[in-house]
């Protein structure tokens, strides 16, 4: 009997200082809590068990220091392409070889800049382009905007990363013979050099007189 005068007298006082009916006035506070636990819920931070931690933290190997090459081939390089998770990732500017293996999120499998890895890739950066036909260190014939992007692009790897070698240069390979006999057939006739008929009209007088 006293709960139940107390619950009356409840419900009178909540009419009294809300203005609200004990239905309606339950419902809001019922919503509100509501409320509060979805905003908590998007805008709270819920950070991961330590457990997961530590195992996040044993996936991220520490990388190798990076290893000097020397110089390589084109061939050589491309070894180094990400290809071999083992291996670091390499990239040339202008013949010389950075190792970019700590940007592996751009310039690793699956990365923006992947297919420029492995390769001396001026000429595309020079550009901003990806097309394969650009995929070269050749710079010839790049206008002078290129040209200062290509700088801008090797001023950024030579501060943030570590040079580990140099391209080879290759020379083409030419016969010999066809060589010389190119310069033979582009070689000037000899100042001294008689001409075939005047020797043999020299050599029909001498017989003349002879006889």
């Amino acid at each position: 009997m006293a709960n139940l005068e107390l619950w009356e007298t409840f419900k009178q006082s909540i009419t009294a200082y809300t203005g609200l009916s004990p239905a309606t006035f339950f419902t809001v506070v019922a919503l509100a809590l509501a409320f509060y636990y979805v905003v908590s819920g998007l805008f709270g931070s819920n950070p991961a068990p330590p457990q997961r931690h530590r195992e996040i933290e044993e996936e991220r190997e520490p990388l190798p220091p990076p290893v000097q090459l020397g110089e390589i081939s084109e061939d050589e390089l491309k070894a180094y392409d990400g290809s071999d998770p083992k291996k670091p990732l390499l990239m040339a500017i202008k013949g010389q070889i950075y190792d970019v293996s700590q940007s592996r999120m751009f310039y690793g499998p699956g990365g923006p800049y992947a297919l420029f890895t492995g390769k001396d890739a001026s000429r595309a950066l020079a550009k901003m382009s990806f097309e394969d036909k650009d995929l070269t260190g050749d710079t010839t014939g790049l206008g002078p905007f290129e040209l200062e992007a290509l700088q801008d692009w090797e001023y950024k790897f030579m501060s943030k990363y570590v040079k580990v070698g140099t391209v080879k240069k290759t020379m083409p390979v030419v016969d010999g013979s066809s060589t010389s006999e190119a310069a033979a057939e582009n070689a000037p006739p000899a100042e001294n050099a008689a001409p075939a008929e005047t020797s043999e009209e020299h050599h029909t007088t001498e017989e003349v007189k002879a006889e």
